[in-house]
């Protein structure tokens, strides 16, 4: 530990997780909170879009965009009515390895909001016109993206990183397939991925442990025992140092950038954490930040961040810029990222990060629906409760040595996956 590390005191998080274990084989961890009458219920299935079929991609999005559009004996505008009438806030979503979902209402109504949930999750009609209608939305988005910098500079990321890999199909599907998603496919689909097993549930707010079983049994006490998931074999982020570059005449270049990363579970995880904000995750203080905007004003915004797909750890950056100076702020950015492998951090450097990953944390429990959210991340990732109280002391005891280890293991010789949508000058 450094010389300037912070003191980390703070009362037990973990001590307020209950683990609850209904009669019928449900999990989930509960936080009661009696200050205001609300509950929220964060829940993860694991299974999103990389379990799509190779020629069916989006069908885990439209799935999840389906699941509140008419459920038992409501019609699509029926169900929203019953919702919107209660003021319940229900929502579904698809990213790479699960199908998520929330929900929020007032305790007085929560009877009446774990009904409609459960009729979204079992009992969703999956009409034809209203998979048509959102098939159509769906269809509209991918061709606004056809045109739109940044959705083509992810789409081209994707691809080169992932070839003939689930991870590179996209998440919200393709204009040459999408009208082939069907009903049947959206039932295939819900049998194999809706189980108890590696379903994960937090619920916060004001609702105790005995009632809170009861519903959780009448929500998903019908899900099946076990999932039937298709493999998604481990990978590592391909042609870095390699630049690929998409034409379109914009007065702009919009850059993607990363290479592979650290587990969670790695032992050098919270030192990467560090490092990662001090080259770019920490915004207005990052060496990039100041490097590409401050020094140069080449871009309004450039950043790093830390991403992790269950079966590949990624450091993903991006930044925008004049297309004449494109080179010059990629050029900037290899530099840094270079420097910063063969350096690392400086002594101040390390303390203001780790002062501020630790200041900022209790941002993300300020709300009930962000700490069922994290409750949920943290069973998705395989932790227990106890991670909350010990994730600050992991970051304070982040040494000088530690990171800059991290940094030279995260960054390597430098080399980086670049994509770049524009006309860019100098690459």
């Amino acid at each position: 530990m450094t010389a300037h590390a912070p003191v980390v005191t703070m009362a037990s998080r973990a001590e307020h997780v209950q683990r609850i274990v209904t009669p019928g084989g449900v999990t989930a961890w509960l936080v009661e909170s009696y200050a205001v009458p609300l509950v929220a219920l964060e829940f993860a299935i694991r299974g999103g879009a990389a379990q799509d079929p190779a020629d069916k991609p989006g069908l885990a999005t439209l799935l999840a965009g389906m699941l509140d559009e008419g459920a038992g004996p409501h019609d699509a505008r029926g169900f929203h009515r019953a919702i919107d009438e209660l003021a319940i806030h229900l929502g579904f979503g698809a990213d790479r390895d699960s199908i998520s979902g929330h929900l929020q209402t007032l305790s007085k109504n929560t009877g009446k909001a774990f009904e409609l949930l459960k009729l979204a999750l079992t009992e969703a009609r999956l009409d034809a016109a209203d998979v048509a209608r959102v098939r159509s939305q769906l269809s509209a988005e991918l061709k606004r993206d056809l045109n739109e910098p940044d959705a083509m500079a992810s789409k081209a990321f994707r691809e080169a990183a992932f070839p003939n890999h689930p991870y590179g199909r996209p998440v919200r599907g393709d204009l040459a397939t999408i009208d082939t998603l069907s009903r049947e496919d959206l039932i295939a689909m819900r049998e194999r991925l809706f189980a108890k097993k590696d379903l994960a549930i937090a619920v916060v707010g004001a609702i105790d442990a005995a009632t809170l079983s009861e519903r959780l049994d009448e929500t998903f006490g019908a899900f099946a025992q076990k999932n039937d998931l298709i493999p998604v074999a481990p990978v590592t982020l391909a042609n870095v140092g390699t630049r690929k570059v998409v034409d379109l005449d914009v007065p702009q270049s919009t850059i993607r950038f990363g290479r592979p990363g650290v587990t969670k579970r790695d032992p050098d995880y919270f030192a990467v954490v560090v490092a990662n904000h001090i080259l770019g995750g920490g915004t207005f203080t990052a060496r990039l930040f100041r490097e590409v905007r401050e020094k140069r004003g080449m871009a309004y915004s450039v950043y790093s961040q830390l991403n992790e797909y269950d079966q590949c750890p990624m450091l993903l950056g991006a930044a925008a810029t004049r297309n004449e100076r494109a080179g010059e702020a990629l050029k900037v950015i290899e530099e840094e990222v270079r420097r910063f492998a063969e350096e690392g951090p400086t002594e101040d450097e390390l303390d203001k990060a780790k002062k501020f990953l630790i200041g900022s944390y209790a941002l993300r429990f300020d709300t009930s629906t962000k700490i069922a959210s994290q409750l949920v991340k943290l069973q998705m990732d395989g932790f227990e409760p106890s991670y909350l109280d010990e994730r600050n002391g992991r970051i304070a005891a982040v040494g000088l040595e530690d990171c800059k280890r991290a940094a030279k293991r995260l960054l390597g010789d430098g080399g980086l996956l670049v994509t770049i949508v524009g006309r860019p000058e100098g690459v």
